[in-house]
């Protein structure tokens, strides 16, 4: 049976497509599920996803993750620099997760460096593009292979 995956999506990611396309591109979060469920298929994972422009919402679906999911991969757009709510979900978790953007958060604005779910994350990519989705499936495939 494959892993199973859960890819969490925060606020404005379902505006994709048409949200500022010289930085995000004109991908919509549909056509990205649909790419990264192919790839986790092919990478032998079953793949979740969850999108919300609500707070609350994302913390339950995080605290959430782990009855039956075996890595979190987390975009939490702009409440990666605010929410603490959300990197106390995280820290919660005793499975892999992977912070994901698909903007270079550190070439932008000073008050996106500061990510408080860097705190509970394996690890960080960003700046690929929708790229970025994929290939934080890689990288969850190879921790799973770690940790198996």
């Amino acid at each position: 049976m494959p892993s199973r995956i859960l890819l969490v999506n925060g606020p404005n990611l379902n505006t994709l497509g048409s949200r500022e396309p010289e930085i995000y591109g004109h991908e919509t979060l549909e056509h990205i599920e649909t790419q990264c469920k192919e790839a986790a298929t092919s990478l032998g994972l079953a793949l979740d996803c969850f999108q919300s422009n609500h707070e609350g919402e994302m913390v339950t679906k995080i605290q959430q993750a782990a009855k039956d999911h075996q890595g979190l991969i987390v975009n939490a757009g702009a409440y990666t620099h605010t929410s603490i709510a959300i990197m106390d979900a995280l820290l919660t978790l005793k499975i892999p997760v992977i912070e994901v953007h698909m903007s270079n958060i550190f070439r932008r604005e000073s008050f996106r460096h500061e990510s408080y779910v860097s705190k509970a994350a394996k690890g960080i990519i960003c700046g690929f593009g929708s790229h970025s989705y994929r290939l934080a499936l890689q990288a969850m495939a190879d921790l799973l292979k770690i940790k198996k």
